[in-house]
């Protein structure tokens, strides 16, 4: 029989890493500079009812970590602009644009996809942005001759 492993929780106060509004990551010493431990951070993003936190096992111990962060710790960080329009995500999941899950707040774009907030990088928003055109005082995501309008975020 084997032991299940031992889970050690570190509440989002006491985690010694935060991600600021733009899914840069930061410790003490200021923000990451390492691309391959950034990448591992974001690919390792978990969600549950107790927030965002990262995750790893050695050994036979579980270690859970909350973080702080900024509004939220999903980011589109590049777009695939095709037939179909493909988001990135900072986790490196793929997801299809659903251009009536975009929403709009404070001058950057969103997507509410089921509960999550997912906020676009300056990066992505820069290739989305020829899509996107601001008419009679709204703003309208345009995509094969179809007009979607962007509403404001929660």
């Amino acid at each position: 029989m084997t032991e299940q492993p031992k889970e050690i929780i570190i509440k989002k106060e006491d985690a010694v890493f935060r991600m600021d509004a733009n899914g840069r990551w930061h410790n003490r010493h200021g923000r990451f500079q390492h691309k391959k431990v950034i990448d591992y951070f974001h690919a390792c993003i978990k969600k549950d009812r107790h927030g965002f936190y990262l995750s790893q096992q050695k050994d036979n111990c579980i270690e859970k970590v909350y973080f702080p962060y900024e509004e939220t710790a999903f980011f589109v960080f590049d777009v695939i602009m095709d037939d179909e329009i493909i988001l990135i995500l900072n986790t490196k999941e793929r997801l299809n644009l659903t251009p009536d899950e975009l929403c709009i707040n404070n001058d950057s774009l969103y997507i509410l996809h089921g509960e999550d907030l997912i906020k676009f990088s300056d990066r992505s928003m820069m290739k989305i942005a020829a899509c996107i055109e601001d008419k009679d005082g709204g703003y309208y995501f345009v995509h094969h001759e179809k007009r979607y309008a962007i509403k404001t975020a929660p």
